[in-house]
């Protein structure tokens, strides 16, 4: 929003909530400093959409044909058994270019946190502020 965005997309901020569904690995991945990058791929699914870049994404992805459902019914048993063995390397690991800013907090919590972080944004930059 500081560099002129009119909105921003924030579902990679709701993933490590206690709340969420997504399994415990890719909870911790969002902040484990093996994944320090995100990619577009159709590894997993057979589709476009951005995630962690993992092994399974470095290996697959540029042959990831275009065929969703097929790739995901493909690969679904493949990332079942990586996340029942404890391995983030083949799990699909969905998320956000800020997923480092993603925090472990319940999400009516996040929700307020956030409101303030952007109620202070604001004023900074209305008073010509640094946002830091």
């Amino acid at each position: 929003l500081a560099a002129g965005a009119s909105a921003a997309q924030l579902g990679t901020a709701f993933v490590a909530a206690p709340e969420s569904g997504a399994h415990a690995l890719h909870k911790q991945a969002l902040t484990n400093p093996l994944f320090t990058r995100t990619e577009l791929t159709r590894a997993f699914s057979g589709r476009p959409a951005r995630g962690l870049v993992n092994r399974f994404m470095r290996e697959h992805g540029p042959y990831a044909p275009a065929a969703y459902p097929e790739i995901h019914h493909l690969t679904s048993p493949l990332r079942k058994k990586a996340a029942a063995s404890g391995d983030p390397q083949g799990m699909a690991l969905w998320a956000g270019q800020g997923h480092r800013m993603a925090r472990e907090l319940p999400a009516g919590q996040l929700v307020e946190v956030l409101v303030a972080e952007l109620a202070s944004a604001r004023t900074a930059l209305s008073t010509g502020g640094d946002l830091r």
